[in-house]
């Protein structure tokens, strides 16, 4: 948690504390727009710098930076801890993800984003076309606090590597993991301001959406993705959104349910249940939900929060998230659904024990709102198709986890729902892979993040047309012959059946 407070004579200071202890763990600066503006006209020294490397001198500096955070990451995952309250092995396993990310984008800009050509026609035979992507100039980041190093780094060495400098805002609620990012760069590259932190409250996440920078990456609440957008439309800057709200699991009749049951739990338990990547759901078809119930039922039992090693996962990150939790589970129990595993009594701040509901009316809020918090929904459906329908209906198109024996059957079934990311057989695991490209649908997201689609997402497009030699069907001019054109009409009507 944190709390921002005004010390006499000082300017506004943001305290972070450890969710686990409440001890404090940090002092930051809360950063106005003054600060804000320096930032990013600091960003802008170092634009040219970095763009002129080209993408081989990018790379060196990326894999350096790379190797200079690998060689200090038990600082990195002891800052974690202490700010989320994880386990240290879920804090190393995010600080990996976050270092694949960044050796992913810096290795493969060149072969997405260099220039190449593109094929012509018959008639602009003459004409060399080509494609390259260049930077956009400053990216901003506003990241979240549930997965405060993997999340922004989505964006971050993605922005980088495509040639931006970058302004980084942490949530307040992580500031020390930005902090600790940033100046490992700066240990780097002390005079080249490529990546800059700036630490406060919600009212420099608006400072920073209103500075004149080129793009902005959102991570985190429908909310807050709200007023982003509409802070960042003032002046018509482009956004990239990743709004909260986790996945849903399909079990088919012919699953491996022993597996499912895992991944169902893992999914949904993990971190507290705070992963936007998470499993929320499962619609299970109805000749294996008792089994499958059961199997679920006795792994969540076997979990248990704490801030010890052998805890299975840690506190709720976000103090006012616990009330939430309590609301959505209430609200279900009373509109008839039935809790397996846990319920009420399990919410004891700020830790939740896992908490198993079934028969949930789809109605109720812990479907149709954002699903932050370690419970998981197990419904009945009668098959695939219903299953579909279901998720459609809700419409919080992050990803979907199948289940079956029957892999080639589940391309027909992704291509009904509305999400960015059907997996098979394993349910997270598909945010572990830099290669794939995450996004949501509709109000779920806007672009994407990693893979080669979230490189160009920090790039703008530049297309070159260059006359070769003089072409002998001659169109473009109004002094052309008459021959040009008849010819023209027999290379066409060859290829297209013109008459």
């Amino acid at each position: 948690m944190a709390e921002t407070a005004q010390q006499s004579g000082q300017s506004n200071v943001l305290t972070s504390y450890d969710p686990r202890t409440g001890e404090i763990v940090g002092n930051y600066a809360v950063m106005g727009a003054s600060e804000l503006n320096r930032t990013v006209r600091a960003a802008r020294s170092a634009e040219k710098w970095w763009a002129e490397l080209g993408f081989g001198g990018r790379k060196r500096w990326l894999l350096d930076w790379k190797r200079s955070i690998t060689r200090r990451a038990s600082e990195l995952v002891e800052i974690l801890c202490e700010e989320t309250g994880k386990p240290e092995a879920d804090a190393a396993i995010e600080v990996m993800l976050a270092v694949e990310n960044l050796d992913w984008a810096a290795r493969n800009a060149a072969r997405v984003l260099d220039r190449h050509r593109l094929g012509s026609t018959l008639l602009t035979r003459n004409q060399h076309a080509s494609v390259g992507y260049l930077p956009l100039g400053v990216v901003g980041v506003l990241g979240p606090w549930n997965n405060p190093v993997f999340t922004p780094m989505g964006s971050i060495a993605y922005a980088m590597a495509a040639g931006n400098t970058v302004v980084f805002k942490p949530n307040e609620l992580t500031t020390g993991v930005g902090v600790w990012l940033a100046e490992s760069w700066n240990r780097l590259a002390p005079n080249q301001p490529v990546l800059q932190v700036v630490t406060g409250d919600h009212s420099t996440d608006a400072a920073l959406c209103r500075t004149k920078i080129d793009k902005l990456a959102y991570a985190g609440s429908d909310a807050g993705a709200r007023e982003v957008i509409s802070l960042c439309a003032q002046n018509m800057t482009p956004v990239v959104v990743e709004r909260n709200g986790k996945g849903t699991m399909v079990v088919h009749v012919d699953a491996k349910l022993d597996d499912a049951a895992e991944a169902a739990v893992f999914g949904a338990m993990a971190n507290a249940g705070q992963n936007a990547t998470g499993i929320q759901r499962a619609y299970v078809a109805g000749s294996v939900s008792d089994r499958f119930l059961e199997l679920v039922a006795e792994q969540a039992r076997r979990l248990r929060p704490g801030a010890d090693k052998r805890a299975s996962y840690g506190p709720m990150i976000l103090d006012s998230q616990v009330d939430v939790v309590r609301k959505q589970v209430r609200d279900a129990l009373a509109r008839g659904g039935r809790a397996v595993v846990g319920g009420l009594d399990s919410i004891r701040e700020p830790y939740i024990e896992p908490i198993v509901l079934t028969e949930v009316p789809e109605e109720s809020v812990v479907i149709t709102g954002e699903g932050i918090g370690p419970v998981l929904i197990v419904n009945t459906v009668a098959d695939m198709d219903e299953a579909a329908q279901r998720i459609n209906a809700v419409g919080n198109g992050v990803a979907v986890s199948v289940f079956t024996r029957d892999v080639h059957s589940v391309e027909t079934l992704a291509e009904q729902l509305r999400v960015g990311v059907v997996t098979i057989n394993s349910s997270t695991a598909y945010a572990g892979i830099p290669a794939l490209p995450i996004g949501g649908v509709g109000e779920y997201g806007q672009g994407h993040h990693h893979g080669d689609q979230g490189l160009r997402e920090f790039s703008r497009t530049l297309a070159i047309a260059r006359k070769r030699y003089r072409s002998l069907v001659h169109l473009s001019t109004f002094d052309r012959h008459t021959r040009n054109l008849r010819l023209a009409k027999t290379i066409f009507r060859s290829r297209h059946g013109w008459r």
